[in-house]
């Protein structure tokens, strides 16, 4: 992207350089802080964009928003509002603040929710919930995480959707569960997106944050890892020693190319490393640019971005992977038979000397 000066006009359709390392191919619901450049100096590092690239460099811990399942049925849902308060063993907490406890607290709120997906006729088939968890890692302030998904429920659903929430300190990773109501007060059901779960990963890592809990919210790319994580059916299949479809099919590929001494060319792969090579680019270009300035924090910050692209893992997609596990069963397996070899010369020979 180039540097030029923009007009006030252009900033608002154009992003400055650094931006591309963080942000997810999709478009952003909203712009956050560290997303608005300098109108003065466009393409230059801001305050904010400056702390982002801080923590990422320094590994801040990256918060966890997955959305879990989704409930269809009443029955369903009181399912997952039994399991998520531990049968009304741990209080929950709804949107307007109230704390439900013990069982009777637990039948309550299932029967509103109940209630409120009779009087709903508009959609038979519609989702009666989004269920998320929002996590970090082990050893976060588990007070500091209920804080923030407090806040972060408020500001993303607060006005719109009834939820309920349950912290859970059974893990070493503390946690809490929170469900939402998919039908708006506005008539409309929650549908989010990609981007919208980037967005809330950002929003609950800066509520940590504001807590004095170091949190960061990046894509897996900005730390140079590119594949994404397995569904969870395909886990599943995995634990119960099946091999999953996409194994089977991504094995039979690299296995074919491997026989046929042929390595096959994807555009996706190619488009994967030249993101990534850009990536890298853009870190080493603020990375140049901290070093110029004259204070001493920036070119101690410049350091650590250099070492941190410098750190960086090989670009490696599932098909890479599988090669290299091929090659070092082949490996293996040479190992083994030449150990076999060596194994029965040495018998013949001593077969040899007892004949003798």
């Amino acid at each position: 992207m180039s540097r030029r000066s923009l007009r006030p006009a252009d900033l608002d359709s154009e992003l400055p350089p650094i931006s591309y390392v963080w942000e997810t191919p999709n478009r952003r619901p909203r712009r956050a802080e560290w997303d608005i450049p300098d109108p003065a100096a466009p393409g230059r590092l801001t305050p904010a964009m400056r702390a982002k690239l801080e923590r990422i460099v320094r590994r801040a811990p990256e918060v966890m928003v997955k959305i879990t399942g989704r409930t269809k049925d009443v029955a369903h849902l009181k399912s997952h509002l039994a399991y998520i308060t531990r049968n009304g063993e741990l209080d929950a907490e709804t949107e307007q603040g109230a704390t439900l406890a013990g069982r009777s607290g637990l039948k309550d709120l299932q029967q509103r929710w109940e209630d409120d997906a009779g009087l709903d006729k508009r959609r038979r088939d519609g989702l009666l919930s989004i269920n998320i968890i929002l996590s970090m890692p082990a050893g976060t302030d588990a007070i500091a995480v209920k804080d923030s998904a407090r806040a972060f429920a408020i500001e993303t659903f607060g006005d719109n959707h009834d939820y309920v929430f349950v912290q859970h300190l059974d893990d070493k990773h503390p946690h809490v569960h929170l469900t939402v109501r998919s039908l708006g007060h506005d008539g409309k059901r929650l549908s989010p997106r990609k981007a919208d779960l980037q967005a809330w990963r950002e929003r609950f890592a800066g509520e940590l944050r504001l807590r004095g809990i170091a949190a960061e919210a990046t894509p897996r790319r900005t730390r140079g890892r590119v594949r994404k994580a397995d569904r969870g059916a395909v886990l599943g299949l995995r634990k119960r020693k099946i091999t999953p479809d996409v194994d089977r099919l991504a094995r039979k590929e690299v296995l074919s190319e491997v026989r046929g001494g042929r390595t096959a060319k994807h555009p996706w792969e190619e488009k994967i490393e030249s993101r990534q090579d850009a990536i890298r680019r853009r870190y080493l270009d603020y990375a140049a640019e901290l070093q110029r300035s004259g204070a001493a924090a920036d070119r101690e910050l410049a350091r650590q971005v250099r070492q941190f692209v410098k750190d960086m893992p090989a670009v490696e997609t599932r098909r890479h992977t599988l090669k290299s596990e091929l090659s070092e069963l082949a490996k293996i397996r040479s190992v083994g038979a030449e150990q076999g070899v060596v194994a029965d010369r040495r018998d013949d020979t001593r077969g040899d000397e007892r004949t003798r």
